[in-house]
Order: C-alpha cells, then structure tokens, then sequence
C-alpha cells in the first residue's frame, strides 16, 4: 500500500458499464483503451464486498480522500470488505487497462455460502463485523469468465441471463479450493511457464494484429507446440486463437469507425483487410450490419 498517494485531480471521473445480475449483486466493467489514465467512480455502502478483477493493464484503488491507494497489476485481483466504513469505489484505471468489478451485499453472499462459513473465514460468526482484505491472482478458468464478460457479443436481450450465469461461475471458480479441475482440463497449463507463453501470444497478435504471424510462426515465436499453442490458447481465453483475433479487430474498427477520423476503407486497412469489401464482409458478420450503417447509426 502506497502511504503518501496523491490522485491526479484533473483527471476528470468516468462511470462503469453496469450490469445488475439480481438484487445486491452487480458486475461493473470499464475499458481504457486510450492512452491516457482514466478515474472510474461509484458511490457504494459498507453492506457490499468488493471484487475488483484486473484483466488487462494496471489499475489503483484509491481511498481516503486520495491519501492512499491499493495497486491491482494485470492478471491479479483485489477483494475488499469493510462492514464499519464507507468504501466508495475510486479506481485510477491506466492507460489500455481493463477492470471488471463484481459487487455483492454480505445478506446476498451469505445466501450463496451458508453452508460453508467454516470454509470461507470471514463468513464465520466471529468475523463477520471485521473488515476483510485479501488480494490474489486470476487463475486460467477464471480469466475465460472474464474475458467473455467484457468481450460479450450476444443478443442485448440475453445479456442479463448470460451475465448472472457467468457472475456465480466466476464466484465459484474465486472460491474453488484447488486447481484440480484445471489440471484435468488441460494438463500443461500446470506449468505457470507455459501460461506465461500463452499470454505473449496474444499480446504479439494484438500488436501485429493487421500482419498477423501463422499458428506454426507464432508456435515457433513463443516456444511452444502448435498443438499446446491452440490447447492453451482455448483454455485460457475461451476461443480460438484466430477468432479471439477476430473478435479484437472488430471491436478495433467499431472504435475507430466511434472516432471518426478514418473512413471505412482506412479503418479496414489499420486492422489488416487490403480491400474494403473484406472488411466489409467481416464487420457485417460480427456486427449484423455494414460499417457505414454503422457509423450513420451514431448520427
């Protein structure tokens, strides 16, 4: 914990994309895909934990009037409860961070574990007016969870459904008491190594995206087969390595197509299509409609 941390002031607040799973429960995402460090704000009473979940990036829980602050580095999670205060969240997101947040009140939570209090400690009697902190990492399934929270494409009108399904997984998985399930899934993974391999994969096809290297290159590039490239690479982000890349383009060129600086061939091009009906094609696939509908749609 920083001591003396002092949050830029000029850094004006933005607020999260909610989603309420039920009552007590919430799931709170933000995306900074800019290259400038973004405040993320929600005001929230001392009947909730906190858990904050740093997918991409770095990110401060900042408290106390901005006098101190916790750090969440990629891939890590923080969980805070604190019964007797006020824990407003207060989060500097860095620049190209992502953060998914998952608010449930202690009443709602109890509810989930009431037959596990011995297990989980601060649901005991005696704990359970104590404030609780505990940070950790984002095991492999649990980043799956993850990724397809911030990454969902699916009808609007299944989002609340398919956001309370993932919401108890991630709980579960959060409370797992071993990896074991994991290790039958996919054996290599057990190699924190070979995991580290994995993630340089798709930080070389995200920064390459628009010349991406084949399967056997990118295998070859991190020092893994090609069959445990596409093992890992599923069990880790929950698809294929190709269409993870898909996905990611897409909302690249959604994003730029937002900005308005570039016109759909130019937007095509920055994210690897040589002709416009390409891209095109691939934008309509992913979205149901074209680039230029889309962008006369903001309008």
């Amino acid at each position: 914990m920083n001591s003396e941390f002092n949050i830029k002031k000029s850094i004006a607040k933005r607020s999260f994309e909610e989603t309420q799973v039920e009552d007590g429960f919430l799931i709170l995402m933000y995306k900074n895909d800019e290259s400038v460090t973004q405040n993320v704000a929600k005001e929230i009473d001392s009947t909730f934990l906190q858990f904050h979940f740093c997918v991409k990036g770095a990110t401060k829980f900042v408290f106390n009037q901005g006098r101190y602050a916790l750090d969440i580095h990629e891939e890590n999670s923080l969980l805070l409860y604190n019964p007797q205060r006020e824990l407003p969240i207060d989060l500097q997101v860095e620049p190209n961070s992502w953060i998914v947040s998952v608010l449930i009140s202690i009443k709602k939570f109890h509810g989930l574990f009431s037959q596990e209090a011995d297990y989980i400690t601060f649901l005991s009697e005696d704990n359970r007016d104590k404030k609780y902190y505990k940070d950790g990492a984002i095991s492999p399934s649990m980043a799956i969870v993850l990724n397809q929270l911030i990454n969902f494409s699916l009808n609007s009108s299944i989002k609340q459904l398919y956001f309370k399904g993932k919401a108890y997984e991630l709980m579960s998985l959060y409370f797992n008491r071993s990896e074991d399930a994991d290790v039958e899934q996919c054996p290599f993974l057990v190699d924190e190594t070979n995991v580290i391999k994995i993630r340089k994969a798709k930080d070389i096809i995200v920064s390459r995206m628009a010349e991406p290297p084949s399967l056997q290159e990118l295998a070859d590039e991190i020092g893994l087969s090609l069959k445990k490239l596409k093992e890992g690479f599923k069990q880790i982000y929950g698809d294929s390595v190709f269409s993870f890349l898909f996905d990611y383009k897409m909302e690249v060129a959604r994003k730029l197509l937002e900005a308005g600086n570039d016109n759909v061939n130019e937007v095509g091009h920055k994210v690897g299509y040589s002709t416009s009906s390409h891209f095109i094609a691939a934008f309509k696939k992913k979205y149901g409609t074209t680039p230029k509908k889309y962008v006369m749609s903001l309008n």
